[in-house]
């Protein structure tokens, strides 16, 4: 038995089309055990976790005409921008390209992402140019000042990633910890969404193609192809869509040992065209290789499955304030890689919406504040402790429902790519 994409539409249509989330198939296998072509038409796949292939082109009037020919350099909050390919030459306006891995000059922490977020959070951000003629330039604006603003990426959406551990003698500063990475096993660091990442369920990209219409951070946008160093054994995809439909919760900075990167989220209908399509969404965490390498030379050395990392563990780590022993030096809030810990007259706060769930709060509180069961990678003999993890599960399973109540209440049209990856 096998269907076509617009015969799902069709039931969409109607009304008659059962929509899932990927968690949903997953709970309905361990209750039932065996699930149809007929117990689902179309499952929403999601993804949120560090994208370092994303960057945003913003074009707006900067000046009055005639203020400058040529731009040669920018920043924007102090974080480099790239003047684009057309010098809008006396118009006044700018096109800017900014990498979500780009350093501020000024804060060590704040990058390319937090920028990007705080454009879609609304708030005013500062513009300097510097024109060929060494004229400096400078305006606050905000994103309802700019006509152009989209994301692009150049890799996203992984099908899975890698765990990482250091087998060297010392400490190793790398975009893979946000603090120094421990020596000798000591701890591990993970990233992928395992059996809710989109690719995992259309391995060969059967319905995802040119043309697919997809969740960005929130924002409908589209797959535009493959991204960089994408390969039919490890794909991943380039997308686009419109930064003023993109909600803040879904994207923002991660700092790192190495400088702050960039965070992205990506939800993806999978309509279940076949029984192929169909074993892939079955597979559950276990079922999925974790490949575990060495992050000092980024080389394999073992394997393990994504079971090792989502399964019987805390989606998100909990905060209970009463556990606070009013440390004099507080080690769990510097140690926040989304800044999303403070102090307040002596009181330890946190804001959940900032918290990422990565857990490394849960290893730098002594008091237990923090609390998360984060599970551990099996590698050989060794039992890993993770530390961190750069994907945030609970989110991309948020994304994931947003994605099935678009579907079901018609905002959010499925679309048939037009060329297959």
């Amino acid at each position: 038995m096998s269907r076509t994409v617009e015969d799902i539409k069709r039931s969409i249509k109607s009304g008659k089309a059962t929509v899932l989330t990927q968690q949903e198939i997953s709970e309905m296998v361990e209750e039932k055990g065996e699930i149809g072509l007929k117990d689902v038409d179309v499952v929403t796949t999601a993804t949120r976790a560090i994208m370092s292939g994303t960057y945003a082109v913003l074009s707006f009037p900067l000046a009055a005409p005639g203020s400058f020919i040529r731009a040669s350099s920018a920043r924007i909050n102090g974080v480099p921008a790239y003047p684009g390919p057309c010098p809008n030459e006396r118009l006044g306006i700018i096109d800017l390209m900014v990498y979500g891995t780009a350093h501020s000059i000024r804060q060590p922490d704040y990058g390319g992402g937090h920028l990007l977020r705080e454009l879609v959070e609304g708030k005013d951000v500062l513009v300097e140019v510097l024109a060929e003629n060494g004229d400096l330039l400078e305006k606050d604006i905000c994103l309802d000042e700019i006509p152009y603003a989209r994301i692009f990426s150049t890799r996203n959406a992984f099908k899975n990633y890698v765990a990482f551990v250091n087998p060297k003698g010392l400490p190793l500063k790398t975009i893979f910890s946000r603090l120094e990475f421990p020596p000798h096993f000591a701890a591990a660091t993970v990233s992928g969404c395992g059996q809710i990442n989109p690719i995992k369920n259309d391995p060969h990209l059967e319905t995802i193609g040119i043309g697919t219409r997809i969740l960005i951070n929130g924002a409908q946008g589209f797959v535009m192809g493959t991204g960089t160093r994408s390969m039919p054994t490890r794909p991943n995809l380039l997308g686009m869509a419109d930064m003023r439909h993109m909600d803040p919760e879904y994207m923002g900075g991660f700092a790192t040992s190495a400088g702050p990167e960039c965070i992205g989220s990506w939800a993806v209908p999978i309509p279940v065209l076949n029984e192929y399509i169909l074993r892939s969404i079955l597979l559950q965490d276990r079922d999925i290789p974790l490949t575990i390498m060495d992050v000092n030379v980024r080389q394999k050395i073992g394997k393990s499955t994504y079971g090792d990392v989502w399964d019987s563990v805390d989606l998100e780590v909990q905060f209970d304030p009463e556990r606070c022993k009013g440390c004099t030096r507080c080690t769990a809030a510097p140690a926040c890689p989304m800044n999303a810990i403070s102090i307040e007259d002596g009181r330890v706060l946190r804001d959940k919406t900032k918290c990422f769930n990565c857990g490394l709060c849960v290893s730098q509180c002594s008091g237990g504040a923090f609390q998360g069961r984060l599970g551990a990678i099996r590698l050989g003999e060794r039992t890993i402790p993770i530390q961190l993890r750069q994907s945030d599960r609970a989110r991309a399973m948020g994304l994931a429902k947003r994605l099935k109540e678009e579907i079901l209440n018609g905002s959010f049209r499925i679309t048939e790519m037009v060329e297959r990856l």
